[in-house]
């Protein structure tokens, strides 16, 4: 039987959001904003539909509209690549005692690399690396806290993303795509710092 999460884990993890679009009304259209939205909102990538409305719309997205088409059809390898990565290089992980210990935890973590991916594919889609939200994050820092989330482990698993996302784009394209995976990690990265601050 599985332990019944507190109130308190549950409440924070409703508001653990990375993104936000709140910024975004003063650069992007408002016909835009509500797809990026619904497909939040439903803890799923853009569809093919979302994208071409989102190309009509908004016609300078065009150049890397394929790129997010093939992050989002390519996700279960790009995550599972990431995944063997911190299996690598924390061989010890999922073994009891091990911060990704029961399976259950393990499972998390890679569904998180896989939110990570479908995240980071909305900033290239809306052409914008500042994607993330202030408050979500600060609430998803504090879940990690709570649940004893093993911060470096995530952090390698986010880099391997970047990585195993980039060497399947086109090379003139990945300089242009990199920065919107630089800014999660570096967002993730300063839990890290705070944690060891605090």
């Amino acid at each position: 039987m599985k332990p019944e999460l507190r109130q308190a884990v549950k409440e924070l993890i409703q508001k653990a959001r990375i993104v936000s679009f709140a910024g975004w009304e003063a650069t992007h259209s408002a016909a835009v904003i509500p797809l990026f939205q619904a497909a939040d909102d439903q803890g799923r990538y853009l569809s093919d539909e979302d994208l071409q409305q989102i190309q009509t719309i908004s016609p300078q997205t065009s150049e890397l509209i394929p790129v997010v088409q093939l992050l989002r059809d390519r996700s279960s390898e790009i995550v599972n690549e990431a995944r063997e990565q911190v299996l690598t290089t924390f061989p010890d992980i999922t073994q009891p005692g091990g911060g990704l210990y029961p399976p259950e935890r393990a499972e998390a973590c890679w569904r998180d690399f896989w939110h990570f991916l479908r995240c980071i594919t909305y900033g290239i889609a809306g052409h914008s690396t500042d994607y993330t939200s202030r408050t979500g994050l600060e609430s998803m820092k504090e879940l990690y806290k709570e649940l004893q989330v093993p911060l470096d482990a995530m952090v390698v698993g986010l880099e391997n993303i970047k990585i195993a996302s980039l060497k399947r784009i086109d090379s003139d394209q990945q300089a242009a795509c990199a920065p919107y995976f630089d800014h999660l990690i570096t967002q993730l990265k300063s839990f890290t710092k705070e944690s060891k601050d605090g």
